[in-house]
């Protein structure tokens, strides 16, 4: 038999997967605790979380639990919104026609369809460009500037790229066409200060950054670091930009008009995978809403195809539903109907449309499979190393992304996934927490062709024949940069917690940390020296239980836990970490702790 810490943390993967986990929690003076509880008129376990995550006072608990679209910043803070603002008052004195360049994912399709919106609202004649994944590949290239000049376009504005488009704007400048660049992946960093200055920034900004020789450059990564903008996901600065508009003079756009792009910017934000703390915890929130009423005729019909009719609409769910949809068209075909599904009006087209990412999602799930496998097998009977580098011929490069995903997530190491064609390796990065990939791939020694992205994310190219070396010297700059620690995944407890506490009350008022997603994941709460109740197997995979100390005792399911059974059939007590939450089956409502970690107890 295994040893116990060897099997007991749940492990979440698309492969049955378990290891140690670190167990960290916070502890808070009781005193503190029952402080808050008191004058922020919350529980005393409700407290605890809060402050595990970091909120000291009542107004920042306040802030965080009722937070509503009076909280949004100052658009004005953002690096050159002034000037974009003033280049649109530009183009609508003189009529122009203007390009919006988006992006094949849903946070580039969002932002588009934000910024089309708001266009044809202040009147101006807007197109769209959407690359092709295969064709054109990620960013802003000479391509749009080519349909700009056919267009007879003045006026590009980038949405989710733009920000290392260095070439692409000055082709559009020599052109006679001025860009303004809305995004938020991480720029170019200047190799010899005082290089150049442009993009609208003042000298200092300037010399820190290479960026293009744009008429504006809206991009949160080039404020410091601490600034609570820089979490923002491209929908969320066009979204800002949207504001920006709304509090301009002279401009025909309203606050009410910006409500109208909620929905559109809670779905990019969710897609994107940024904090959900802050103003973006505001935009999903906001989001949700208009989600759940309905009002946009492409996310309804999405809703329908996507079975969620009659459902709350919850971060959780609108991520394994309607954002793979969306997303499959980049992966698998065009992309550009998707911006036509957002802002059509028409029911039958947005059905109609709706019905095709869903035949496109399943094709996805497909391929996805194949190659996934495939990248298990190259492992298969081998160490794992510090970073995962993978690479086949002819790997469909519409899913390497999630692809890298899975194996990040399984084996807790940055993984590097890429498909071979004609001697250059095009692939996908993903990460842990504990790793910047970006900052990682700069210090890769010049093998790469190309890459961007930002801290947990990129894309990459190189050359095929360059891939082992630069399998070697990622994984000694991983190796260099985390200790063995930081390869093990880790349940941060937010409060212990009495069995006796767990209420359908207290699991209603964690209901007001919703929505949950990253950075602001589901509550975790821990419980020690619980007996074992009756461990069961149900539908192959999951583990069944019931957990009691004293006189109380809850049913617990353990989703992909089946593993543990002999060692829980054996084990007397156990510490469990674990998520109370309501189970409703067949018209009863019981309370039931999903859970995600076990361990002896000692």
């Amino acid at each position: 038999m295994r040893p116990w810490h060897q099997l007991i943390t749940r492990y979440a993967s698309p492969v049955t997967v378990f290891m140690h986990s670190r167990w960290l929690i916070n502890r808070t003076n009781p005193e503190y605790i029952r402080h808050l509880s008191r004058n922020a008129s919350i529980s005393p376990v409700m407290a605890q979380v809060l402050i595990s995550r970091g909120f000291k006072t009542v107004s920042e608990i306040r802030d965080f639990l009722y937070p509503g679209a009076t909280n949004l910043s100052d658009p004005f803070e953002l690096p050159s919104m002034k000037t974009a603002v003033a280049r649109i008052r530009t183009s609508l004195e003189r009529k122009e026609r203007v390009l919006v360049h988006g992006d094949y994912d849903v946070d580039g399709l969002t932002a588009t369809a934000i910024m089309l919106q708001v266009l044809g609202v202040i009147g101006l004649d807007a197109f769209y460009f959407i690359p092709n994944r295969m064709l054109h590949g990620y960013g802003f290239h000479a391509p749009a500037v080519d349909m700009a000049k056919k267009l007879g376009a003045r006026l590009i504005i980038t949405v989710d790229c733009g920000v290392t488009s260095v070439d692409a704007v000055s082709y559009a400048n020599t052109s006679g066409i001025d860009v303004i660049i809305t995004d938020h992946h991480e720029p170019l960093r200047n190799q010899k200060p005082g290089m150049q200055k442009n993009g609208g920034m003042n000298t200092a900004e300037a010399q820190e950054f290479l960026l293009p020789d744009a008429a504006a450059v809206i991009n949160p990564k080039l404020m410091s670091p601490g600034s609570k903008l820089s979490i923002l996901s491209g929908a969320g600065v066009a979204l800002k930009f949207a504001q920006a508009l709304a509090m301009e003079e002279g401009v025909p756009f309203s606050n009410d008009d910006v409500l109208q792009l909620y929905d559109l910017a809670a779905l990019g934000t969710l897609a994107d995978v940024v904090p959900l703390t802050g103003m973006n915890r505001v935009i999903l929130k906001e989001g949700l809403k208009s989600i759940q009423a309905g009002s946009r005729p492409g996310i309804k019909a999405l809703q329908e195809v996507s079975g969620l009719n009659g459902k709350e609409m919850k971060a959780g769910r609108l991520s394994f539903t309607l954002v793979p949809r969306m997303n499959a068209a980049g992966r698998v075909a065009d992309a550009r109907d998707v911006v036509k599904l957002l802002l059509s009006e028409r029911e039958e087209e947005a059905v109609e449309l709706s019905s095709w990412l869903d035949r496109l999602n399943r094709e996805r799930q497909q391929i996805e499979g194949e190659v996934y496998q495939e990248a298990l097998e190259k492992l298969s009977g081998s160490d794992i190393p510090p970073a995962i580098v993978l690479a086949g011929e002819g790997w469909h490069q519409g899913v390497l992304g999630i692809v890298a995903s899975r194996i990040a997530e399984e084996f807790y190491r940055p993984a590097f996934i890429f498909s071979i064609e004609d001697g250059i390796a095009k692939g996908s990065a993903r990460s842990i927490p504990s790793f910047d990939i970006c900052k990682g791939l700069t210090e890769t020694g010049g093998l790469l062709l190309s890459f961007g992205g930002h801290r947990q994310a990129a894309g990459i190219k190189l050359n095929a024949a360059d891939l082992r070396a630069f399998g070697k010297a990622i994984g000694g700059i991983v190796h260099a940069s985390l200790d063995m620690s930081d390869l093990q995944p880790v349940l941060e407890i937010d409060a212990n917690i009495r069995l006796s506490e767990i209420t359908h009350g207290l699991v209603q008022e964690f209901s007001l940390l919703e929505p949950f997603g990253f950075g602001n994941p589901e509550p975790l709460t821990g419980a020690k020296a619980l007996e074992v109740i009756g461990p069961r197997i149900v539908g192959e995979r999951h583990l069944k239980l019931r957990l009691k100390k004293d006189n109380t005792s809850l049913d617990a399911i353990g989703f992909n836990m089946a593993g543990l059974l002999p060692e829980l059939q054996e084990a007397a007590f156990t510490d469990a970490v674990f998520t109370p939450a309501v189970n409703d089956w067949n018209g009863n409502s019981y309370l039931q702790l999903v859970l995600k970690g076990l361990r002896p107890s000692v």
